[in-house]
Parts: structure tokens; sequence; C-alpha cells
């Protein structure tokens, strides 16, 4: 029989729902972690796309080039989005059509192009990350300051162990080649 909350409704389907008593505590975790992300991930998303009739892949672009006012080169874009060039560059032509960004020829490299904010884009993102930063703040309402120190901190000390066993696993993977 389905559970539901006080207001009658069935909980959504999650990765959490996969969960079983007898699952161990980490997997449990892992599970409650990528539901909280994804939850988070699509709130933002549909804040973006409402608000200011953006993308999520588009703000992260804009707030990288906000981040370096000298401008970054598109291969630079590339390696902090995680992205491939092609992807950069579509977004590049969309936000330099609707006036966000300019390209400039780099001196040193009559191959690379650099991208800046314009000012107007500049002027636009900044309304737009005042807009996301009050978002992703009332998203951790549930929680006290205090509380979300503890979790950032907990997090904090996680992510290392996380990352050497990253490196761990990429060593045994070329020693095995």
């Amino acid at each position: 029989m389905e559970t539901t909350d006080d207001a009658g409704l069935a909980p959504p389907l999650d990765h959490e729902t996969r969960v079983q008593a007898h699952d161990h505590t980490a997997l449990k975790l892992w599970l409650r972690l990528l539901t909280c992300t994804n939850l988070i991930e699509a709130s933002v998303r549909r804040t973006l796309r409402s608000e200011f009739d953006s993308t999520l892949p588009r703000f992260d672009l804009l707030a990288q080039l906000e981040r370096h006012p000298q401008g970054l080169r598109m291969s630079e874009l590339s390696q902090r989005l995680m992205v491939t060039g092609g992807n950069v560059t579509g977004l590049a032509d969309q936000l330099e059509s609707e006036g966000w960004i300019t390209r400039e020829p780099v001196a040193d490299d009559r191959r690379a192009i650099r991208l800046k904010l314009s000012p107007n884009g500049r002027r636009r993102f900044a309304e737009m990350a005042a807009g996301h930063e009050r978002r992703v703040v009332s998203l951790f309402d549930a929680l006290s300051r205090s509380e979300q120190l503890q979790l950032h901190a907990l997090l904090g000390k996680l992510k290392p162990g996380l990352l050497a066993g990253l490196r761990r696993a990429g060593v045994a993977r070329q020693a095995g080649r």
C-alpha cells in the first residue's frame, strides 16, 4: 500500500524509493544525496527558465565569464564547463546574437577567440545571479545556518576521500593497460 503525506499526496518517485530497510547506510546516504541533488538542480533549472528564459548551461557559461572580466578563450570555457568545444560554440553563438557576450581575437594565437560579457550582458547576468542565489538559499531553508555549516563540513570531509579513490582507480586502470 502506498503511503501519503499530510496533504494526502503520494510521495514523488525518486532514487531514494529504491532503498530497502536492510540496505547499507552508505547506499541509503548515496541515494539521498543523489535525490537531493536532482531536486535542487530541477528547481534551479525551472527558476532559470521561468524567471530569466535561460538554461543552466547558459548560466554556467555566463558565470565563468563574470568571474573573469578579461574574458576566457573558448577552449578554457570548454575545460571549465567540462563540455565539448562544440557546446561552447553553440552557446556562444546564441549569447552573442542576444547581446550578452562579445568575441575578441587573441593577440598571440590567431586561431583562438576570447569571450567576454558585454556591458549589457554583465548587467543582465547580475540580475540572473541574484535571482539564482535567492532560489538556492531558499532551497536550504529547511536547515538552520548551523545545520548547513555542519552539512558543508561533513561533505568537505567526504570529498578528499572520494577524489583519492578516483585517482587510485585511474592509476589502477592505467597500470592494467
